[in-house]
């Protein structure tokens, strides 16, 4: 009888064909990968494996592809012969993969990195494990050994970045080798075990053509944007946690001359740039000691140094804030940001907390002028309850009357029927307040009532 009951090998594909197992999309992970046998057949054959090849004096990482899978078969083969495996065609290849994937790769989150399907990439402990494709989290049929495979595989992201995480630091953020972001939680924070989240980098960057396609933006709001980028306005991304503030901010940034030289700042280094000329900065955590530490400040301050064109901030979360409005207000118009806020307003009010926090005591009728003299036009992103991602307003900001920021609000997404994620585009100002500056920009026709539509999102 065979040790799994399952056939796992996607529709079409040929199971004696290596190659066309690695191009060909990853099937959903089977429910065999969850028991405690399978587990255990794979594990117990991994260090078959590696003693076979520190026999040969060789390690897994220094072999080639074809060379490790002919050393993974053989152990596989030899086990069978024994007759402590049996095992059919396709799970035979199923447990090939995994054994690679456990030896030289990230174990059972590396079909899901494989996927192109997968947007992000939950673990909540060794058990538990979800995927979110098309918006949606669903959990997947795969899991670690226990809580130790786990921390095997984080150490194995974390060790070539030199980032560390342990009892004494433990969360950290990283990324992966293809530019993938990762977040790691560790007890005695995480109560329930190692937690990871991994938000997938996109190996094809989106352009403004295919968020018109996708309808995450009308092609009126294109055209303004791409203009607003050409024309060199100052634009600040906003939106919650996984609206797509920074896929939106590598969509803009295709919009960018290619003879302009861009110094990005990133905690993570995942944008996608494709001028010639990019400067890329990363940020540095303190070390064990609490030194060391290279912070966003720092980073743009340096930034300012470097004669840039623009620059790019991945995220404003803290006291760079001042130096990012300064940059912007005193000569590196078209610089671009984003921030997590819910609304326009709410941006702006995030941004005066931040300015707070650097110690600029102004009075807020100053600290307003200045945000409104350095930010020309928010851009507000959301992903909306059936998982879809919309722009859901444009509005640029025209100054400060009395204590309160004036907006003109230009393009507005209005859901309907509510929490549905479907609705329309509408235009909600025939002329942008910034009409002077923009180039190849031709505002879109504005019905009597003041507001047109300009296609549906569904």
């Amino acid at each position: 009888m065979s040790l799994l009951t399952n056939e796992f090998e996607p529709e079409g594909r040929n199971p004696g064909d290596a190659d066309s197992r690695r191009k060909a999309p990853i099937a959903q992970p089977s429910a065999q990968r969850m028991s405690d046998s399978y587990q255990a057949v794979k594990a117990q054959t991994c260090r078959q494996v590696i003693e076979q090849l520190e026999a040969q004096g060789a390690t897994a990482e220094a072999l080639d592809k074809r060379t490790l899978r002919t050393e993974i078969e053989q152990v596989i083969n030899s086990r069978s012969r024994r007759g402590q495996l049996a095992l059919n065609s396709a799970e035979r290849l199923l447990l090939i993969e995994d054994v690679e994937d456990e030896v030289v790769g990230l174990g059972p989150l590396a079909p899901l990195l494989r996927d192109a399907s997968v947007d992000d990439i939950i673990v909540n402990g060794a058990n538990t494990i979800y995927a979110e494709r098309g918006g949606v989290l669903q959990r997947v049929e795969t899991r670690f050994r226990d809580d130790a495979h786990l921390m095997n595989i984080i150490q194995r992201i974390v060790g070539p970045i030199g980032r560390r995480v342990d009892e004494a630091t433990p969360y950290v953020d990283a990324r992966l080798p293809d530019g993938s972001r990762v977040n790691i939680v560790i007890p005695p924070i995480a109560l329930d075990g190692p937690l990871v989240s991994i938000r997938k980098f996109r190996l094809q960057a989106l352009s403004v053509e295919d968020c018109v396609n996708s309808g995450t933006m009308s092609q009126a709001m294109a055209a303004f944007l791409t203009a607003a980028v050409r024309s060199r306005l100052n634009i600040l991304i906003c939106g919650g946690t996984g609206a797509g503030k920074s896929t939106l901010l590598n969509v803009l940034s295709s919009c960018i001359s290619n003879s302009e030289r861009l110094v990005t700042i990133e905690d993570a280094a995942e944008l996608q740039l494709r001028q010639d000329h990019v400067v890329r900065l990363e940020t540095r955590p303190p070390n064990v000691d609490g030194s060391r530490e290279v912070s966003a400040r720092d980073l743009v301050r340096n930034a300012l140094r470097m004669r840039p064109d623009r620059i790019i901030l991945g995220e404003v979360r803290g006291v760079e804030a001042v130096e990012m409005l300064q940059a912007m207000s005193t000569g590196h118009d078209g610089s671009m940001a984003t921030l997590h806020a819910n609304t326009p307003r709410d941006a702006l009010s995030r941004l005066e907390m931040l300015l707070g926090f650097a110690g600029a005591q102004n009075d807020v009728r100053a600290v307003r002028r200045f945000v409104a003299n350095s930010i020309h036009a928010i851009v507000n992103i959301q992903r909306l309850s059936n998982g879809s991602r919309r722009i859901t307003s444009i509005a640029e900001v025209t100054g400060v009357e009395g204590e309160a920021y004036t907006l003109n609000e230009l393009f507005h997404f209005e859901e309907h029927p509510p929490l549905s994620g479907e609705g329309l585009f509408r235009t909600m100002s025939p002329r942008p307040y910034h009409a002077a500056r923009l180039r190849d920009y031709a505002p879109p026709a504005v019905s009597a009532a003041g507001s047109g539509k300009e296609g549906t999102a569904w």
